[in-house]
């Protein structure tokens, strides 16, 4: 009678468990940053990274945001050139970090590019529409590509801790709320014969 129970029971417990894992992977997905597009455009500066971030900041980042410390986003690319004979040779590597702050006294969010544009927004969605759709940026002069040539590009965004100010270092190395990141988004450019 006993082996009988415990057969149902042992089946239950592992779906149980399993539902729950799967639940727990879908909660941590959905913390993350998705990269919904991205490509090169060619233009008269140089090339330009065309991105769009998908993501939500989770209770603990608007907390901490509306505390006065202010988050930081880093979009990174890399463009390298295949070589069949060696390693690939990356040609260009390139960031931009975007300053996301909180002014108690006025009330308002605001959003900067490291040593470029700042803007001044009255919610946090608005602040951040310049993150998840940032400028296109110049990554590439002109004569860095050559025509013809195809390229492989990799493109990614996370939340920068390594400019937080130390204390907070320290807190975000150990909370899960702190680690919001994208993968790696892999595509290949070739460049356009003149």
């Amino acid at each position: 009678m006993k082996q009988k129970l415990f057969i149902p029971f042992y089946w239950l417990c592992t779906t149980l468990l399993l539902a729950f894992s799967l639940q727990l992977d879908y909660a941590r997905a959905a913390d993350g940053i998705e990269i919904e597009q991205a490509h090169l455009e060619d233009s008269a500066q140089g090339y330009r990274l065309s991105a769009t971030f998908v993501f939500n900041l989770n209770r603990g980042l608007e907390d901490a945001l509306t505390r006065g410390i202010p988050l930081y986003f880093t979009t990174e690319i890399e463009i390298t050139k295949p070589r069949w004979y060696w390693f690939d040779s990356k040609e260009i590597v390139d960031s931009q970090t975007i300053r996301i702050s909180y002014n108690v006294l006025t009330r308002q969010y605001h959003a900067a590019i490291t040593g470029r544009l700042q803007q001044s927004f009255q919610t946090l969605d608005d602040a951040l529409s310049l993150v998840r759709r940032p400028n296109r940026w110049v990554v590439a002069d002109k004569n860095a590509l050559k025509p013809g040539q195809s390229y492989a590009v990799a493109v990614r965004m996370q939340l920068d801790v390594a400019q937080l100010p130390k204390p907070f270092q320290v807190h975000a190395l150990n909370s899960s709320d702190w680690r919001l990141s994208s993968n790696w988004k892999h595509f290949i450019y070739t460049v356009e014969p003149q």
